[in-house]
């Protein structure tokens, strides 16, 4: 038994923030309807890159999923969604709150009906503030946190990402706060502020110096060194040969910079495999830095089936397989008919264009 069977989550979200979050929930065991327009489904279907015309990113962020289609928009919709809520736990949608309450998927109208419900809401900016129905994606987001630094592209998308996790462990503190009173809640995630949480902390380049840097060797690759304690700098200079650079971690800042200088100068006189032989066993965090294919290649990744896209959760030391990311629709009849929604009336709504 998974930690969230029979817990029941309505996706109504689009793209990154909102598939991440439910697929955190579906690894653990819910199980995620994921509702999409019929016209074309989730625009991240058809984002490049496409491989066999299937994006890459959007089947590893639904496996574990059920697709139906049903057009929001439509009138004939209430009423398929007001039946598949009555039967479900959480609800998590990614619109602009006015565009929420325009379709009727709001936490105020849908816990009016339903007060068990868990209603999730990730957008931008989230409830409130003069920036409420704002248009923004993660480079926005990363702006307006201070994280960026012109001319440089943001790398990693944090505030999608961390929209993420934070709607997921909320998502799961709601579910129990429900065990407890016997009533849902409304969770909010704003993106900016998850990308603001980043801002909090330092940057790597805040801890750049000899000792937390990338150094080039003698091939053109690249080695990443952590060695920010003492005992980890200490390993690192005598494996290279410079038993006077230690007392130096903490120099004044030109001396530093010598110091990097120098480093820099010795790590360039072995290739990268060269370098890792001779660093074998030894601790001192330092790492080569990998292509994806690397990646996708190392030891331990395979070891561990730790691949996002192999798609592994682990709880409590067992480990559950993962099924692939379902076509657009492909659940539709099975999941309306489960919740009394017979054969008919879907026949009905398809010709409307509902389904």
């Amino acid at each position: 038994m998974r930690p969230l069977d029979g817990v029941r989550v309505l996706d109504l979200t689009r793209l990154l923030p909102g598939a991440y979050a439910t697929l955190l929930l579906a690894d653990l065991g819910a199980d995620v309807v994921k509702i999409e327009d019929p016209r074309g489904g989730d625009a991240m279907r058809a984002l490049p890159p496409l491989v066999n015309g299937r994006n890459l990113y959007f089947e590893i962020l639904n496996r574990n999923k059920r697709s139906i289609t049903l057009d929001l928009r439509s009138r004939d919709a209430a009423a398929v969604l007001e039946t598949l809520a009555a039967r479900s736990d959480v609800v998590v949608d990614s619109f602009r709150p006015s565009t929420a309450r325009r379709l009727g998927v709001d936490a105020e109208t849908l816990r009016a009906r339903h007060p068990r419900l868990i209603c999730a809401s990730i957008s931008g900016f989230g409830r409130g503030g003069p920036y409420e129905e704002r248009a923004a994606h993660d480079i926005n987001y990363q702006a307006l946190a201070g994280l960026l630094h012109p001319p440089a592209l943001p790398g990693p998308l944090v505030g999608d990402v961390g929209a993420a996790m934070q709607t997921a462990i909320e998502i799961l503190a709601a579910l129990i706060l429900r065990q407890r009173t016997g009533i849902g809640c409304f969770v909010d995630v704003s993106i900016h502020e998850a990308a603001l949480a980043w801002a909090m902390f330092p940057t790597t380049a805040d801890l750049a110096n000899a000792c937390y840097t990338v150094y080039e060797t003698a091939d053109g690759e690249w080695l990443a060194l952590g060695a920010l304690e003492p005992k980890f700098w200490k390993g690192f200079c005598e494996r290279i040969g410079r038993s006077d650079l230690i007392a130096l971690q903490h120099a004044e800042e030109d001396e530093r910079s010598r110091v990097r200088r120098e480093v820099e100068e010795i790590m360039r006189s072995r290739t990268r495999a060269e370098w890792l032989a001779a660093f074998a066993g030894a601790d001192v965090c330092l790492t080569p830095i990998y292509t994806r294919e690397e990646v996708a290649a190392d030891p331990h990744v395979l070891a561990r089936a730790a691949s996002a896209s192999q798609g592994t959760v682990r709880v409590q030391s067992e480990t559950t397989r993962s099924s692939a990311a379902p076509a657009l629709g492909a659940d539709t009849d099975d999941v309306l008919e489960s919740v009394g929604i017979l054969a008919g009336e879907r026949a009905r709504l398809r010709a409307k264009g509902v389904l």
